[in-house]
């Protein structure tokens, strides 16, 4: 059997590579793909070429292809049957079939649709990040960054009791957002002050600038965001050390300490699958393009929106 992978082939260049793809091996399951998400923040910067050399290794994605920078086959959110007809969810880039551990396929529950499913990786990105904030009931918090990863944590927080949640994003558009989430919305201009919890997932120097401009005393940063190459500059000689604030980094690859060892990467990703069943996150869904199209659409998918879906049905 033959099949076809999207590849990043140089700098902001993509294309459909044909290849064979063997039968399954022991313990592998054939996955036929319905449908894949693209995580804007960390497939762009691979497919700018932005991955520095000292994180080759770190930013691998579970079955990727290639190697950093170029050729690179690069994704980690995929809908797909297996052979049996069992719907499943594989972190694995953007292909037409392929073979997975029996392990890395998640089922998907019934009650949630396919274009929704693929929201998961994020989904499993938001749950560890609020994992390491540990927040508490009644606390002010804010998120910057009304992305996909940061208004997905949002919701999530907006869940804890008491909590006072805002979002913190450039565009007034995403107000809507997240008012449907539960939150209060908010310009950069006009972010409310003395946030007790600030998670922080612009990707931005602004952003992380407007996050400690925003923290109360001893307040909890969380940096959700990936820089890639970039080096961000910081007032870190202003109010950092005297209002004794803590900038933590929330990363997927690991557990969060606070369930590290009593969830296992499978079960945290099963959560992550659970939590979609609530439908005002369709929300987060934007433009479906269809698989073939994906060199071609690619670079404009990157440069905007929210979570762009590819759909494989011809």
């Amino acid at each position: 059997m033959r099949t076809r992978a999207f590849w990043t082939i140089a700098p902001g260049r993509g294309a459909l590579r044909e290849t064979a793809l063997p039968p399954p091996a022991p313990g592998e399951l054939r996955i036929t793909a319905r449908a894949s998400g693209i995580s804007r923040g960390t497939e762009a910067t691979v497919f700018a070429g932005r991955v520095p050399p000292s994180q080759f290794e770190t930013m691998r994605a579970p079955l990727m292809a290639g190697s950093f920078p170029f050729p690179v086959k690069y994704g980690y959110s995929v809908v797909g049957n297996t052979d049996s007809g069992a719907r499943v969810f594989v972190l694995h880039p953007h292909q037409r079939a392929f073979n997975a551990p029996a392990a890395m396929c998640i089922p998907v529950p019934p009650d949630i649709p396919d274009h929704r499913a693929t929201l998961a990786a994020n989904m499993e990105t938001a749950l560890n990040i609020v994992w390491d904030a540990s927040p508490l009931p009644g606390e002010r918090i804010a998120v910057i960054g009304a992305g996909v990863v940061g208004l997905l944590t949002a919701w999530l927080l907006a869940r804890i009791p008491a909590t006072d949640v805002t979002v913190v994003d450039v565009e007034p558009a995403r107000a809507a957002l997240a008012h449907a989430f539960g939150c209060a919305f908010a310009l950069p201009e006009a972010a409310p002050p003395e946030r007790e919890l600030i998670i922080h997932a612009s990707g931005s120097e602004a952003g992380l600038r407007q996050a400690l401009a925003s923290a109360a005393f001893e307040a909890r940063i969380i940096e959700a965001s990936w820089f890639g190459d970039r080096a961000p500059a910081l007032p870190l000689g202003e109010a950092f050390h005297a209002r004794r604030l803590r900038l933590i980094a929330s990363q997927v690859g690991a557990v969060a300490p606070a369930m590290r060892g009593r969830r296992s990467h499978g079960e945290r990703l099963a959560m992550a699958l659970a939590l979609l069943a609530a439908p005002e996150l369709d929300l987060l869904l934007d433009q479906v393009v269809r698989f073939a199209d994906l060199p071609d659409r690619m670079p404009g998918l990157l440069a905007g929106g929210l979570c762009h879906v590819v759909s494989y049905e011809d």
